[in-house]
């Protein structure tokens, strides 16, 4: 553990500064007018596994985004770790509310502010430096595989065809993720399960054209409201989704699983304080961290209509739109609830609207063992690196990728994250605590060398 201290502790200055190139690179998939931006960041991070060590590093062409892979075989009877991670990030409007430009990283108490920073470029990168670290210090106990892509915010679309064309060369004992967060650096935890995802969008259309509200209002139907009206009506009085059959695959915890989960530090007025909320909101009958982590949620992300320019301008609209995400739980399937979502939103349109529903993308919920070789490499790093054992936790996000590589290449993750839940992911001024990256960078040789002994 001091050699590996000394290591960071002499390049820690290199290391940060090489995370901000990364960041300043504005890789957003979801907008096509960064295409440039985001191939420019997939060169980038095959530039610095070459330099970091890893042979066969390649710029893997796709319908889409490429994804980065790179490799180090040390020795074929060593297992093998194949790390995931991706490049691109999120949009980062609304801009106006970042303190900071986005992809101009900035420190400000300790902390790493920029787009990207915990999701998933602060991340993955500490791979590439512990990956670093072991090369450097010969310490490099297992065979290491690199698959970083640049769609994992556009839902892996083409990722799930490279790992299908490439299982041989993907061939590993234990995927290794950091995309998921800690309960914090006092208390360290490993996520044992993620939330599956059913992403969609509505459309609701009434006039042929935009119309006065005046001349036409009170009797057209406004499709902002009838909208507004049909989301409401997703959910009952006590915040439970209303969608027939929705829930008919959900088991519940046991009691015991629920006791275990409650057990977790949790402070519920610093997590209101955290939001500036008077009082949490969700399905009457569970806690937060049940309803975060254990139970299917259907949110809105985004809804639109009519006019929204500055100043006023008295129109009825003639549609309006909404982007929803359900987050799964096991045995659900993402395409049946989208199946299950599209038949009943299309049923209660009344019929002065149409309505349009389209599914974007999915994946399935996850759980993975806590009894596993992998796990218990993981746990013991985290020992030997904070002093205590991680907390086992349900995550309440999607890495939909962690399902495919389970029924593609037939074995397990590790879901190994250090960001924390306050790190405002996908909202304005996103941050990774440069302490949280330097414990990553220190704490992942362990669980390589833990692995390698405990696999033997």
């Amino acid at each position: 553990m001091q050699e590996i201290k000394k290591y960071v502790e002499e390049n820690k200055e290199r290391f940060l500064e090489e995370l901000f190139e990364l960041l300043r690179f504005p890789s957003v998939s979801a907008d096509p007018k960064y295409k440039g931006d985001v191939l420019k960041t997939a060169d980038y991070v095959a530039q610095k596994l070459k330099e970091a060590g890893a042979d066969q590093v390649e710029v893997c062409q796709t319908a889409g985004y490429p994804i980065v892979y790179g490799e180090k075989i040390v020795d074929a009877s060593l297992p093998t770790v194949l790390i995931y991670g991706h490049y691109d990030v999120q949009p980062a409007d609304p801009l106006e509310l970042w303190q900071t430009p986005p992809f101009e990283p900035t420190v400000r108490d300790g902390k790493i502010y920029a787009r990207g920073a915990c999701d998933d470029k602060g991340q993955f990168y500490m791979h590439v430096k512990a990956f670093e670290l072991m090369m450097q210090t010969n310490t490099l106990a297992c065979n290491v595989k690199f698959m970083i892509e640049g769609e994992e915010e556009v839902g892996s679309n083409n990722l799930s065809i490279f790992v299908k064309e490439n299982a041989e060369r993907l061939k590993a004992d234990v995927v290794l993720i950091s995309d998921t967060s800690m309960i914090s650096m006092e208390n360290p935890s490993i996520e044992t399960g993620l939330r599956g995802l059913a992403y969609m969008e509505v459309e609701v259309v009434g006039p042929n054209r935009d119309l006065h509200s005046g001349v036409y209002g009170g009797a057209v139907a406004n499709p902002a409201t009838i909208l507004c009206k049909m989301i409401a009506s997703l959910h009952d009085e006590n915040n439970h989704i209303i969608i027939p059959e929705f829930y008919d695959k959900v088991v519940d915890l046991s009691d015991e699983e629920k006791k275990a989960l409650n057990s977790a530090p949790f402070d519920l007025q610093e997590y209101r304080d955290d939001l500036n909320i008077k009082a949490e909101w969700g399905e009457q009958g569970y806690s937060t961290l049940e309803r975060t982590g254990t139970r299917p949620t259907l949110e809105v992300n985004g809804i639109w209509s009519g006019y929204t320019g500055e100043g006023a301008k008295t129109v009825l609209p003639s549609k309006a739109n909404a982007k929803i995400s359900m987050r799964l739980v096991p045995n659900q399937s993402s395409k049946e609830i989208a199946a299950i979502f599209t038949k009943h939103f299309e049923s209660i349109a009344p019929d002065y609207v149409t309505v349009k529903v389209t599914e974007h993308h999915g994946g399935e919920p996850v759980v993975t063992p806590t009894d596993s070789v992998a796990y218990r490499a993981a746990e013991q790093a985290i020992v030997d690196s904070f002093g205590k054992k991680p907390i086992p936790t349900r995550g309440g996000g999607s890495i939909p990728i962690v399902a495919l590589f389970e029924e593609e290449l037939g074995i397990k993750s590790v879901l190994f994250g250090f960001g924390l839940d306050s790190d405002a992911l996908h909202s304005p001024n996103e941050k990774y605590d440069v302490y949280n990256y330097y414990k990553g960078i220190e704490t992942l040789p362990l669980f390589h060398k833990y692995f390698a002994e405990l696999s033997k």
